[in-house]
């Protein structure tokens, strides 16, 4: 079943996480580590996206970051298929490189700015890349060594980050560090690499104990914070949609988008509708079933109705579409 829209607009943060197809390496040597941290901060400028913290692994690489005007999808189709394409070039090789779609959490900024920083840039060593924190200080490949001074990118956004342990430069540097050192004990976090009720609260524990008293929190599975947090980000998410479609479970709102995609792309409505299997009228099929479940909120069902062919034909495309 399709997954729910990336919840985005111009100024959220993210937690987005890359991985290599069936857990392969989407980098093999330095060039390759050069040409993806190059493409990141070339985007990350040309594209205003700030980058808060980073750590590029052997299958699979972490970002923290701050949608731009573009927003964060613009950022990683062009980040990723950029990459992608020069990977296999490079490497005389075809097909996908990475596993999906990449995975993107909307977090909550005052509660996990700061400990997903201390999180991104421990998996060097948590992975096994450098042996100790000495080692990752100087770690070329991980937002970690920008932050201490011993590596310069100008694209990663260091101000922001240690503005938050200091006044001075290096009265934060130390602060920092010293942050860093005390994450490392706690080893893998599974709680800040996915979003819901239990990541946010951190265990079932807590979980358990909201539900014995009888509370209710908003929660999804696409957002890291708390339930006024969710509750808000929903509000506002359905109020974008609300404003550009009008009432959503309009058939007139429908079909005469339908029309209007048919139109541009000089495609017949009936065509479509009688799941006629052109290349072209395939195409817009796509780009309206994509539209339909992910933006208008209809069922895989009612959008396989509207388009003339089967749920599963609907799946099939939208699947296609993540891919590419």
């Amino acid at each position: 079943m399709p997954r729910a829209a990336r919840l985005d607009t111009p100024g959220t943060l993210h937690h987005v996480i890359i991985r290599g197809i069936e857990r392969r390496p989407i980098v093999t040597d330095a060039d390759d580590r050069r040409q993806f941290v190059d493409r990141l901060g070339h985007l990350a400028t040309t594209l205003r996206t700030p980058i808060y913290a980073w750590a590029l692994l052997s299958n699979h690489a972490h970002l923290l970051l701050r949608s731009g005007p573009d927003g964060l999808p613009t950022f990683m189709r062009r980040l990723l298929a950029g990459y992608a394409q020069a990977y296999n070039r490079r490497h005389h090789r075809h097909g996908h490189l990475f596993q999906n779609r990449y995975k993107s959490l909307v977090c909550e900024e005052e509660s996990y700015l700061a400990q997903l920083v201390r999180y991104i840039h421990l998996n060097p060593l948590r992975a096994k890349l450098v042996t100790t924190l000495h080692e990752l200080d100087r770690y070329a490949w991980c937002g970690h060594a920008t932050l201490m001074g011993f590596q310069e990118q100008t694209w990663q956004d260091c101000r922001a980050v240690l503005a938050r342990f200091g006044k001075t430069r290096a009265e934060a540097q130390r602060a920092y560090r010293h942050y860093i050192e005390e994450g490392i004990p706690q080893g893998r976090r599974p709680e800040l690499v996915g979003g819901g009720l239990l990541r946010s609260r951190g265990g079932w524990a807590e979980v358990v104990a909201i539900r014995k008293r009888g509370e209710r929190e908003f929660t999804d599975e696409r957002v890291l914070g708390s339930g006024e947090f969710v509750a808000t980000l929903l509000r506002e998410a359905d109020a974008r949609l609300r404003e550009r479609w009008g009432t959503r479970s309009s058939p007139q709102v429908r079909a005469a988008y339908v029309e209007q995609e048919c139109s541009k792309a000089d495609v017949s409505v009936q065509a479509l509708r009688q799941g006629n299997r052109g290349r072209k009228v395939s195409q817009v099929r796509t780009i309206l079933a994509r539209q339909l479940v992910k933006e208008q909120g209809l069922s895989l069902a009612e959008t396989a109705r509207q388009l003339g062919v089967t749920t599963a034909a609907i799946c099939k495309a939208l699947q296609r579409d993540e891919a590419m």
